[in-house]
């Protein structure tokens, strides 16, 4: 596995919740950095900083805390008002018999060998399903992915990676919320755990992803992430874009199970509450443990 200098992740079991809670190397001149990357440089130092401050906890345990907890055992915090989704209860999609998981150590190819359309979270109670992202017959074709993309650079780029480094399918599912949250989760599959973990390499970097997500233009790697929320084994980069806001406020995510690449997607107009979007994350990330 690929080890996350940013977020040591401890374990804290892949145990489903039933009640899921309602990246020229040519020597020679470089070029002038641009108006982004001269922000990514300014930024490193502070985050350095940061981090150390996040390992201390205090603020982590305590997102978490209300990420993970029931309802019922949170003094105080009124049913209605802790940003949590509703997601109806969520079990592991069956596997053929016999099967190793994942994550297994006897599993060396890092395989899923249950269907991945089973393996997409499904959305919370009252949300609309955006059917788009279904594709056909439960499979959305490369150019559907692509298209979290902003740039037709990154596109294109992008869309190579995946071609060189032989994608599988596409498994998806979105949906919109009541307070007009959309979400977008999409599962690229790979023959094997390693040839996922390099395009995972490729696609994320420390400071921000390597391609801008459609609607952003200025995003950082998500230090007010819980560490916490973390899953053993599971790679995970988090991202939120950075103000002012374009049109939408955007969050995402990057993970790497076994064979698997998922990305999150999240965004509202104003504002992208960080609960829903850790909570779908952290969800997500125990179904395909």
């Amino acid at each position: 596995m690929t080890d996350q200098p940013h977020e040591p992740t401890p374990s804290e079991g892949t145990e489903l919740v039933a009640e899921a809670a309602h990246g020229s190397d040519e020597p020679g001149q470089q070029p002038v950095p641009s108006a982004r990357k001269d922000r990514r440089i300014l930024r490193a130092v502070s985050r350095w900083v940061a981090v150390v401050a996040v390992f201390a906890g205090v603020g982590a345990g305590t997102a978490y805390g209300v990420l993970g907890a029931e309802r019922t055992e949170l003094p105080g915090l009124a049913t209605e008002s802790d940003g949590r989704w509703p997601y109806p209860e969520i079990s592991r999609a069956p596997v053929p018999s016999g099967s190793r998981g994942p994550l297994d150590t006897k599993n060396w190819a890092e395989a899923h060998y249950a269907d991945l359309r089973a393996l997409v979270l499904p959305a919370p109670e009252g949300a609309t399903e955006d059917r788009a992202l279904r594709g056909e017959d439960g499979w959305l074709a490369t150019k559907g992915f692509l298209a979290v993309f902003g740039e037709k650079e990154d596109r294109d780029e992008a869309g190579q990676l995946l071609t060189d480094h032989g994608l599988r399918h596409i498994a998806a599912r979105g949906w919109t919320t009541e307070d007009g949250t959309r979400t977008g989760i999409y599962l690229l599959q790979f023959d094997t755990g390693a040839v996922a973990d390099e395009v995972y390499g490729n696609f994320t970097e420390y400071d921000e992803p390597a391609f801008a997500a459609r609607g952003t233009t200025d995003t950082d790697f998500d230090d007010a992430y819980p560490i916490a929320a973390g899953i053993e084994d599971i790679s995970r980069y988090a991202y939120d874009e950075v103000k002012p806001y374009g049109a939408e406020h955007v969050r995402q995510a990057y993970l790497r199970a076994g064979d698997v690449i998922a990305v999150v997607v999240q965004s509202r107009k104003g504002a992208a509450a960080a609960v829903p979007f850790q909570q779908t994350v952290t969800l997500q990330s125990q179904l395909l443990g």
